[in-house]
């Protein structure tokens, strides 16, 4: 429903991270620098969701040494749908499509 509403609002760009089943994220209207993390399929990175204290946080960890200047990338692991959205990482095995 958030993610209508934005595009009726004109926001382009929502920054929504699925949690577990009943918790989403959104970092759309405020929230850190890692909400501009990029997909891609072979990424450097990934994404796990650990709690502490009774809450869920969002933790990103390293694949491999990562560069000076180097994009930081992990895969959204969007699901699967009709509607595609198009991948343009652009890496050898890119999958075409983020779903």
């Amino acid at each position: 429903m958030r993610e209508k509403r934005y595009a009726q609002e004109g926001i382009g760009s929502s920054y929504l991270f699925r949690v577990d089943h009943d918790t989403i994220i959104d970092a759309t209207k405020c929230g850190n620098l890692a909400r501009f993390i990029n997909h891609c399929c072979t990424p450097n990175c990934y994404a796990k969701v650990i709690t502490i204290e009774a809450q869920k946080k969002i933790v990103i960890y390293s694949k491999q040494p990562i560069g000076v200047n180097e994009e930081i990338t992990y895969d959204y692991k969007f699901p699967i749908e009709d509607t595609k959205i198009p991948c343009l990482c652009r890496t050898e095995s890119c999958r075409g499509t983020l779903n």
